[in-house]
């Protein structure tokens, strides 16, 4: 079981690692790119989207196996040490920047009816979304990736 629930975490972290880093680097640089009127419906679409079980499998997934992994190996002190940081990176620094940034802005987003938006309202709405998202979304890449890396140094240990 120590080997499975490792492997799983390894697994999970990676295509939760993945899918934040295919994120900024494709679709942030791609929304740069269009109008204030597409880019909010975009978003809005994109974060009502987003809420399904595949999606709910990596983000809430990974907690589950890393959080398994640790308490499978337990008992491996250096493996434990190693799997236990990367479960705290990815609880704060994942999951915990999206639950207090960027949902509260997608639930923002949300109640905007950009039907009613002029040009400069949809600038307005935009400057404050897409900056203050977008940061959050580099801060829980950078430790999607972290918490990634880290439990790969786990499984080295462990193998």
């Amino acid at each position: 079981m120590k080997a499975i629930s490792l492997y799983s975490a390894v697994f999970l972290s990676g295509l939760s690692a993945g899918f934040y880093y295919a994120w900024q680097v494709s679709v942030i640089p791609g929304t740069k790119l269009i109008s204030d009127s597409s880019f909010l419906e975009s978003m809005q679409n994109i974060n009502r989207a987003i809420q399904n079980p595949a999606f709910l499998l990596i983000f809430l997934g990974t907690l589950l196996a890393l959080v398994g992994a640790a308490y499978f190996n337990f008992s491996q002190t250096e493996v434990f040490r190693w799997i236990l940081a990367a479960t705290l990176i990815y609880v704060f620094g994942v999951l915990g920047v999206t639950i207090a940034g960027n949902v509260p802005l997608n639930e923002y987003l949300d109640q905007v009816q950009l039907g009613r938006l002029d040009a400069r309202g949809l600038s307005h709405v935009r400057d404050i979304f897409e900056k203050s998202w977008n940061l959050r979304h580099l801060i829980r890449t950078a430790f999607a990736l972290l918490s990634f890396f880290l439990i790969l140094g786990a499984l080295y240990r462990f193998g």
